[in-house]
């Protein structure tokens, strides 16, 4: 019986049992594989010197370079399609590093390419987390009276540490603690009842696991207390971009952290969130916030990023962001990401209680995870986005070639 069936080129492993069905070696594979990956990449923010590199490049020898298709005239000159093989590619970069004028366009060109690398291990206080090889759960917190998932119920110190180390004995890697509520339209909270509401509750996880504690907050002030406390990560919600004081803190202490989007504050970020391209621009934001932690001397093995799901975005901004995850590897930064209960899915589902969105938390964890374009994703339910994690990442990483056929092509 004859069988045809479609193999994707656009993840190396898909290829794999088309590969060792053939019997080819492992360098046979590599040479197969190079010119089977065909690439488009959206170029914007072009000056003439990039411009004119690449136009001359295009008349010189067109087959052995990607095609440039540029945007209409009097749209925008800064933009354009570069769409080609890999191999194209690199003979590009080669001919981009012989002119000094195109070195920027050159990095970004590298940085686009690299999106399949895992990133870095991550440093957090003396545990080193080791990506490519399974999602880590960071469980949440929350000691404030108005949180949208579970406001109040761990309002009180000794609750908020029972259930920390609830989280830490169903599974998860990192806890989150928050003093104040960032859902849309939350009020600010005087930075010395944050410290009231953190403090004792970091200082006693502190105590009882050696689980890393990060403090989730936007204020200098409250991370230098909980990092006194025995905190070892800062997660702040607007990326270093509202307090400016944070960046040192973070650098003094060698705390890790994580640098977030948002559009607006939380009492304007869902007041009709708009985007011209939305990768884009939180491309670009995020950017902006790893360099200013590399400015304030962070580590770059201290430093993840979050997309902010629900932080100015509409639920369906919320789903192309899910989507298109694997956009933000070119940052080389491990990836946090947070759906737990979030509104999008409530929109999906019908479901107005966020506490009857488990279903649909574990749906979208389970999801990126396969694909594996997250690192660390933050839950409420543990025990739960556990179990879904062990399947995600059981199928993100399952091949049949090494299993079902021998031969050469083990090699």
């Amino acid at each position: 019986m004859i069988l045809a069936r479609a193999i994707s080129a656009d993840r190396r492993e898909d290829l794999e049992v088309a590969f060792a069905r053939m019997g080819l070696s492992a360098r046979a594979r590599d040479r197969l594989a190079e010119p089977l990956s065909h690439i488009h990449l959206l170029l914007t923010g072009l000056g003439q010197p990039e411009w004119e590199a690449l136009g001359q490049i295009k008349i010189q020898s067109p087959d052995d370079f990607p095609r440039f298709l540029p945007g209409e005239p009097g749209w925008d000159r800064g933009t354009g399609l570069l769409t080609g093989y890999r191999a194209q590619f690199e003979t590009l970069l080669v001919q981009l590093g012989q002119q000094p004028p195109t070195t920027v366009l050159g990095n970004a060109l590298k940085r686009a390419l690299a999106t399949e690398q895992v990133p870095v291990p991550l440093q957090v206080g003396g545990r080193t987390l080791v990506f490519g090889r399974r999602t880590y759960l960071m469980g949440v917190v929350n000691v404030t009276p108005d949180s949208f998932s579970d406001g109040g119920a761990f309002l009180d110190p000794d609750r908020a540490i029972e259930q920390g180390m609830r989280l830490v004995e169903s599974g998860a890697d990192l806890l989150d603690v928050g003093g104040e509520s960032t859902r849309p339209g939350a009020p600010l909270v005087d930075s010395a009842e944050e410290i009231r509401r953190v403090i004792p509750v970091i200082a006693g996880l502190c105590s009882k696991t050696e689980v890393p504690i990060s403090v989730d907050t936007r204020k200098a002030v409250v991370a230098q207390q909980a990092i006194g406390a025995g905190a070892r990560m800062v997660n702040d919600i607007s990326g270093f971009q509202f307090d400016p004081l944070m960046p040192g803190v973070v650098s003094r202490s060698k705390a890790a952290c994580c640098l977030m989007h948002i559009q607006g504050t939380p009492q304007t970020m869902q007041k009709e969130p708009r985007y011209r391209d939305l990768m884009a621009e939180i491309i670009e934001f995020l950017s902006g916030a790893v360099d200013r932690a590399v400015e304030a001397e962070v580590e770059p093995a201290r430093i993840l990023i979050d997309p902010g799901i629900g932080f100015g975005k509409t639920a369906g901004q919320n789903l192309t962001i899910l989507r298109r995850l694997s956009d933000l590897r070119q940052l080389g930064r491990p990836i946090l990401v947070g759906t737990s209960r979030k509104s999008f899915l409530g929109a999906l589902t019908g479901k107005k209680d966020p506490a009857q969105r488990n279903a649909s938390t574990l749906a979208s964890i389970a999801a990126i995870a396969a694909a594996r374009d997250v690192d660390i994703v933050r839950v409420h339910d543990v025990a739960e986005a556990r179990e879904a994690l062990l399947v995600a990442n059981a199928i993100g990483g399952a091949s049949d070639a090494g299993e079902l056929f021998g031969g050469p092509g083990n090699g």
